[in-house]
This record gives C-alpha cells, sequence and structure tokens, in this order.
C-alpha cells in the first residue's frame, strides 16, 4: 500500500508559478512510475504528466509542455510539479498517482491516489 498526499497549490494570478509536492508513506516510491492528473468543475480528469522510476524520462500532455515540470526524489519520497507561467485554464484540483506502467497517461494505469490539493489562477 502507498499512501500519497499533496500540498503546494492555492490561489494566484496569471503568470504566477507554484510547486507541487506528494509525499508518500507506506511503500518506497523508487519502485512506483508515478504521474500528476487533473480534474477541473465539471470535466474528466485529465493526464498532466508522467515520469519513470528513475526521473530520467518525463511525458506530458501537450497543454503543459514548456510551462510544467515533473520530478521525483525517491530518496525522500516524493514527486514535484513545478507549474510556472499558469493560466486560468489551469485551475483544477492537482492529484499525484502511482502505477506500475511506465509513463502512463490513462487513469486506469494509476492504482494509488492523493486527495488533491486545489490550484486557481485568477486573471
Amino acid at each position: 500500500q502507498v499512501q500519497l498526499v499533496e500540498s503546494g497549490g492555492g490561489l494566484v494570478q496569471a503568470g504566477g508559478s507554484l510547486r507541487l509536492s506528494c509525499a508518500a508513506s507506506g511503500r518506497t516510491l523508487s519502485t512506483y512510475f508515478m504521474g500528476w492528473f487533473r480534474q477541473a468543475p465539471g470535466k474528466e480528469r485529465e493526464f498532466v504528466a508522467a515520469i519513470t522510476w528513475s526521473g530520467g524520462v518525463t511525458n506530458y500532455a501537450d497543454s503543459v509542455k514548456g510551462r510544467f515540470t515533473i520530478s521525483r526524489d525517491n530518496a525522500n519520497n516524493t514527486l514535484h510539479l513545478q507549474i510556472n507561467n499558469l493560466k486560468p485554464e489551469d485551475t483544477a484540483v492537482y492529484y499525484c498517482a502511482a502505477g506500475r506502467t511506465s509513463l502512463a497517461t490513462k487513469a486506469y494505469n494509476y492504482g494509488y491516489w492523493g486527495q488533491g490539493t486545489q490550484v486557481t489562477v485568477s486573471s
């Protein structure tokens, strides 16, 4: 079992930055592929970014490429998402997830989820 807890969300103005974190407990994160998803009100949960075990390879949704950076610190069992140049359309609850499929973009590939952290971007 893996327990995931996100933090770092908040209210920011467009153009601002946030750094989301995901702390894991229960099992070491180094054996899992990790990802970030987001869900806006009235919309389905969508893929944001994914990262391999070692952190050497990443994958991003087209809508966030060049603005978001996923990283992981296996020694400290944490996952991060650096978000720059925030846009109002980035407003959503952001979830971290752990799974066994490398660089997966579908939510069903991830077996463990956090409770989410709210990111709100004002224009």
